[in-house]
């Protein structure tokens, strides 16, 4: 399994940078996590938007879900047309259909997104398929109700993915002994008030230390902080190296 770091920026983009999206590819898959603003001009660098198999979406801020808008426009409109079942499944949170359709629904659009793609709402008890990929989700406390993924390859190769959280045991319960853990490093300090929805790198380091993983990589963090800051803060408290997403970065899992 393969995955392609797209975007790694928190909510407002790097320079020259995408928001939360990442691209895996397996056995003849071709799988999207999150499409932030920015992602699909990433994407296309990799793959033709038409050959992406399936999306899936871990909450619905518009850093991780808004480049779907663009995405549908293609899909509909542009050279590489899709059609019929060859629409890409988009694996989405409850509530998501209702969500697309107030924010597209404010210029006469509000079934676009449902046009483009093959939306599922996910029961977030229940795990979902992706060709040979399984997917599993547990919710993690941020600001609105999000969702860690899981993929897991026919092999046994598991990618844990936190997506946007504040500290707590749910990361290192739902990530234990993962192969690569994809973990989110928004802060320099953490939140003044409560709740939080958001960690340090530190904080990142210390819950990829109590969950075991075998590798891991910091994301979700601005290029406005020092990157080797975030990188020694997250190795510190993990206790062996760090990797530092970066747009266009490949890992093998």
């Amino acid at each position: 399994m393969r995955l392609t770091v797209l975007g790694k920026s928190p909510a407002w983009q790097d320079a020259g940078g995408a928001c939360s999206g990442y691209l895996l590819r397996d056995e003849g898959i071709t799988l999207l996590m999150d499409c932030g603003a920015g992602v699909l001009a990433k994407l296309r660098e990799q793959v033709a938007y038409t050959d992406v198999d399936a999306i899936v979406v871990s909450h619905l801020h518009p850093d991780h879900f808004i480049d779907l808008v663009p995405y549908a426009y293609g899909l509909l409109y542009g050279a590489e047309r899709a059609a019929g079942d060859t629409r890409p499944v988009l694996h989405a949170p409850p509530g998501a259909r209702d969500a697309f359709r107030r924010v597209t629904g404010a210029w006469g659009s509000e079934h676009l997104i449902e046009t483009a793609f093959d939306v599922r709402e996910y029961d977030p008890g229940d795990g979902v398929a992706a060709g040979p990929l399984a997917l599993r989700f547990a919710p993690v406390p941020h600001y609105v109700p999000t969702y860690a993924i899981e993929v897991r390859a026919p092999g046994g190769a598991r990618l844990s993915y936190g997506a946007d959280h504040g500290p707590g045991p749910e990361i290192p319960i739902f990530a234990r002994d993962t192969d690569l853990l994809l973990i989110e490093a928004t802060l320099l300090v953490p939140e003044a008030d409560e709740p939080r929805g958001h960690i340090t790198a530190g904080e990142a380091g210390g819950l990829a230390r109590e969950a075991g993983a075998r590798r891991v990589v910091v994301t979700h963090f601005s290029d406005q902080l020092d990157a080797a800051r975030v990188e020694r803060d997250a190795a510190e408290a993990f206790g062996g190296p760090v990797a530092l997403a970066r747009a266009g970065d490949e890992y093998e899992i």
